[in-house]
């Protein structure tokens, strides 16, 4: 696998609201999402099965200089890898772009997903207040099993930004969305104005 150049200065560029997603981080969560697929498949596998999948696996893997002696499993996932039609970096970047709130629940409730401390952008769109223009931003993460979600406002033209509490609670993070496209422009205004200094 190998990383596009362009792709990756592309994405890595710091979103307005976001942490900086490095070519780093995005091709380990690209890693990431190729394992939890290749994990997902083997669960499926009978356990009776699993045996000769491994041979055809530690065969596989020593024909292209790939096989861990001291980690069978990282044998099996590789190889499981291998059998399943995963897009490649690229594809999976432009997916990512085009369909975040997806990428963002693949990764369920893992230590990859967005937490407290890193939260996801998953929307923005803009709204009047007294006369100018404001962008709300919705940030998601994951928190007991539930998503949970505040709003970031900043007005336009200027990098000051402001933030609600954590004001959704949902199942999932396209509920906590679906809750966020209901706000009116209204709404949005009396939100910013309860975090207005």
């Amino acid at each position: 696998m190998q990383i596009g150049e362009q792709s990756l200065r592309r994405e890595s560029a710091t979103p307005p609201d976001g942490p900086a997603e490095t070519p780093e981080v995005l091709y380990f969560r690209y890693c990431a999402y190729r394992r939890r697929h290749a994990d997902r498949l083997l669960r499926l596998v009978p356990r009776d099965a699993i045996r000769h999948l491994y041979g055809k696996a530690r065969h596989w893997a020593s024909a292209r200089g790939l096989h861990d002696t001291r980690d069978p499993m990282a044998t099996l996932t590789r190889f499981a890898e291998h059998l399943l039609p995963l897009p490649t970096f690229e594809v999976w970047l432009a997916d990512r772009r085009s369909h975040p709130l997806r990428h963002i629940e693949d990764g369920g409730h893992t230590a990859h997903s967005p937490a407290p401390v890193h939260p996801a952008k998953v929307e923005e769109r803009p709204f009047d207040f007294c006369g100018r223009t404001w962008i709300a931003s919705l940030h998601v993460f994951v928190d007991g099993g539930r998503w949970r979600g505040f709003l970031r406002f900043r007005e336009e033209g200027r990098n000051r930004r402001y933030h609600t509490a954590h004001i959704f609670l949902e199942e999932t993070a396209r509920g906590v969305r679906r809750s966020f496209r209901e706000f009116d422009g209204a709404a949005l205004g009396a939100f910013l104005r309860s975090v207005l200094p």
